[in-house]
């Protein structure tokens, strides 16, 4: 089974860092470029770090609303994602699950029987979304929005040896390129 994953913060929406769940917004186009994954009929699925739960800026439970929020969003614009992946942990916590570790992504590999070589990752930040791809042999794809223009050049030493199967302007773009992909497998 193929799947999409998607970052929140800077890919979807938000700013690129962090933010408190009730703030967070998708970008205006989010919705639409969901939807065509949709049509795809592959799995999608967000898969985000949530360091602030772990730090203390805001609750767990506060996260997983902000998460109702935007899934009560998508559904008004007829779109949805299949599962939601997060890692809420401090940094200095040592889990698996932060990236660039892939530990959710093999969470979702067990769950859903999928093989993640087959699946992309979709993402505007080298050092964590492209390096998680990249461990996991998943196709990487960077968005520019977000913290994506940094990653490429401010910050692309963070992430050396590590190229992006797609580079993208946008969601849109991105969801595009997946979908051409899709069609030449």
């Amino acid at each position: 089974m193929k799947a999409v994953f998607l970052d929140r913060d800077g890919t979807i929406g938000g700013t690129g860092g962090g933010m408190h769940p009730f703030e967070f917004a998708l970008y205006d186009f989010a919705p639409g470029a969901i939807r065509l994954l949709n049509e795809l009929e592959i799995k999608i699925f967000l898969f985000t770090n949530q360091t602030r739960v772990g730090r203390g800026y805001f609750t767990e439970e506060e996260l997983v609303r902000g998460f109702e929020l935007m899934k009560d969003e998508l559904k008004r614009k007829s779109a949805f994602i299949d599962d939601i992946l997060y890692c809420p942990h401090h940094p200095e916590d040592g889990c698996d699950c932060q990236k660039p570790r892939i530990g959710l992504l093999l969470k979702a590999q067990e769950k859903y029987g999928l093989k993640l070589e087959e699946c992309y990752v979709v993402g505007d930040t080298g050092s964590s979304d492209m390096s998680a791809a990249h461990l996991a042999g998943a196709k990487k794809v960077l968005v520019k929005t977000g913290w994506g223009e940094s990653s490429l050049t401010k910050y692309r030493e963070s992430w050396a040896g590590i190229e992006p199967d797609f580079i993208a302007e946008d969601l849109r773009e991105a969801v595009a390129w997946i979908g051409g992909d899709l069609l030449d497998t």
